[in-house]
């Protein structure tokens, strides 16, 4: 297709030198060897007219465009569009970056929502494991305070029996003692501790 371009361009070029030489030359000849009646009376008429210089000099106004165009124009204009399409190319190439730096911005974003997403999951996540956590501590710790206070309430309750049999103990052998001192002689030891143990136990129950 360029090909095509540039022949059609040249063959044009060519028709156009070809008529200019033709003209230049045809004009030099009618200028030198040709009489044209007209060109006497404008020359009177103080206008001076040379058609055949005249005809020459269109010939080569026709070679001087085509030159201009080959080596100058032509160049210019490859040159002007060759610019034009490396700024239209830049400006596509900015665009599709563009496209592509709002296309990443984007995904980047979206990651970045999902990431604070899964972060506030993790820690709410964390927050319910510490509470609850928190929570089975608190009832293990109720539930070894019960236990503590129970044992201590049953150990309480044991030395108190304990002390309750002792200071019983102690009574009815200070209460035979004394018998035996008021009386003067020695009882029955089991007849008088069964006395003693059934009178304690009156006295007891009697409070």
């Amino acid at each position: 297709m360029e090909n095509q371009k540039n022949q059609g361009s040249a063959g044009k070029a060519l028709v156009f030198f070809v008529i200019g030489v033709a003209l230049m030359v045809g004009g030099m000849y009618v200028s030198k060897n040709v009489d044209i009646p007209f060109q006497h009376t404008l020359a009177e008429q103080g206008i001076p007219l040379d058609l055949g210089k005249t005809i020459a000099t269109i010939g080569v106004f026709l070679i001087l465009f085509k030159l201009l165009e080959f080596f100058y124009l032509k160049p210019l204009t490859e040159a002007i569009d060759s610019r034009n399409n490396a700024l239209q190319a830049t400006f596509d190439e900015a665009e599709e970056l563009k496209a592509r730096m709002t296309e990443l911005k984007t995904a980047y974003e979206d990651k970045l929502a999902k990431s604070e997403a899964e972060a506030r999951e993790e820690i709410q996540k964390a927050l319910a494991d510490a509470q609850q956590m928190k929570n089975q501590i608190i009832a293990e710790a109720r539930t070894q305070a019960d236990e503590i206070r129970r044992k201590a309430d049953e150990d309480i309750e044991r030395e108190k029996a304990k002390a309750l049999v002792e200071m019983r103990t102690q009574v009815v052998e200070m209460t035979l003692t004394a018998t035996e001192k008021l009386i003067g002689e020695s009882m029955d030891q089991e007849r008088q501790r069964q006395l003693v143990e059934k009178f304690i136990d009156t006295v007891e129950v009697g409070k």
